[in-house]
């Protein structure tokens, strides 16, 4: 079982380092940083409320009950303010990307005079490269989700139902230490373990912006797992997402239970083959519009243009997508998408096809950019597991 979750001070203050000189380089006199995972970035904490970050010198809590509306700042806290920084911001960055209304509301009222500006670009673009120690964790979680996988090969049964076995996995992550609880920054998208889709699930498409939907368990959760049961000769696609101390894994292989027909195993085969060109492709100055074409160009190759990254009417236009503290994150691997891959960077790419109404095959893995090319970061094996 893993130690408590601490993370060292000198990563706080690198990372602490890194924003402050973004602050002073935009000229803004601070940043209100709201989101759980941002603040956990800067503090290695999770208090309740705020955080303030100036250009220079420590962050200072501002706890919920300390922003009185239309008073302003409560008085202990305009003093430790005057202490701290001497004078109100006159330019106050926000996580505008995802600050709700009514919190900018307050916020307009209590910082009177102050010109806000979006300081998430900041947060993010520092948040996209990851140190030594934050690879280190991911790479504990991988040994742990790998396990995970192997463990759901042997418990696979047919009978089950979908939800059924995704909850044996769950139970097994968190018997290793892992949490099911995911991290998503989207306020539309609800972050679950448990996209397990077999057979006729894997051809349904819905609300969820990805290639397949699933079935869900009822209206109120239409997506990932449902009762339907898992039964022999169903291919069926396990998207698993889970996280530890904060850091997340996002991965997909596909399962089988006994023998399934030629054409799910001639695609299963395909989109490992579409992953392994994407990781190929992956090295620092290639910008991730060039990885999201090498795998299109292999998938038409392949003879799957018409299947690849969904349905032709509800394709989705990404590959991939950045991982860390939040299940997405920059960079987004997709057309358009310019900015240089860099060292540090990680991101899950997930080549799949989507046979609308018969099944889905994909594979998706985590890994991370390095000096010379990319390593990957996911330790389960890339093959089919038959139960």
């Amino acid at each position: 079982m893993e130690c408590p979750f601490t993370i060292p001070k000198e990563e706080i203050l690198r990372r602490r380092a890194v924003v402050q000189g973004g602050l002073q380089r935009q000229n803004m006199d601070g940043l209100l940083v709201t989101q759980p995972a941002d603040i956990l970035y800067l503090t290695g904490e999770s208090p309740e409320g705020f955080v303030f970050l100036p250009p220079e010198g420590e962050p200072l809590p501002l706890p919920t009950r300390s922003l009185e509306g239309e008073s302003g700042l409560s008085p202990i806290v305009r003093e430790r303010w005057a202490d701290a920084l001497g004078t109100p911001p006159r330019v106050l960055g926000l996580e505008l990307d995802v600050l709700s209304v009514r919190s900018y509301v307050t916020l307009r009222r209590v910082f009177r005079g102050c010109r806000f500006v979006d300081g998430s670009r900041i947060l993010l673009d520092t948040r996209m490269i990851k140190s030594d120690w934050e690879l280190g964790r991911m790479s504990r979680l991988a040994d742990k989700t790998c396990r995970t996988f192997e463990y759901a090969a042997k418990v696979m049964r047919p009978g089950m139902t979908e939800i059924a076995f995704s909850g044996l996995m769950e139970a097994e992550a968190g018997a290793l230490g892992v949490s099911g609880r995911v991290r998503v920054r989207d306020y539309r998208t609800e972050g679950y373990p448990w996209h397990v889709l077999s057979g006729k699930s894997g051809g349904t498409v819905g609300v969820l912006d990805a290639p397949a939907t699933g079935e869900g368990t009822s209206p109120a959760f239409p997506c990932g797992a449902g009762y339907r049961t898992l039964a022999s000769g169903d291919p069926v696609m396990v998207d698993f997402a889970v996280q530890m101390g904060g850091y997340h894994m996002d991965e997909t292989r596909m399962f089988a239970l006994g023998r399934i027909s030629s054409k799910a195993e001639d695609a299963c085969k395909a989109a490992m083959e579409i992953h392994d060109r994407a990781v190929e492709g992956v090295e620092p100055g290639r910008t991730p519009e060039e990885i999201f074409r090498i795998a299109l160009d292999a998938a038409r190759k392949l003879g799957y243009g018409e299947t690849y990254l969904g349905p032709p009417n509800s394709r989705v236009r990404f590959l991939g997508h950045g991982i860390g503290l939040e299940l997405v994150e920059a960079p987004l691997i997709a057309p358009g998408r310019r900015d240089l891959l860099a060292p540090g960077m990680t991101f899950a790419l997930e080549p799949k096809m989507v046979f609308e109404g018969e099944f889905a095959a994909g594979v998706e893995s985590v890994v991370a950019v390095t000096e010379t090319g990319c390593r990957m970061i996911s330790r389960v094996p890339v093959e089919v597991f038959y139960a």
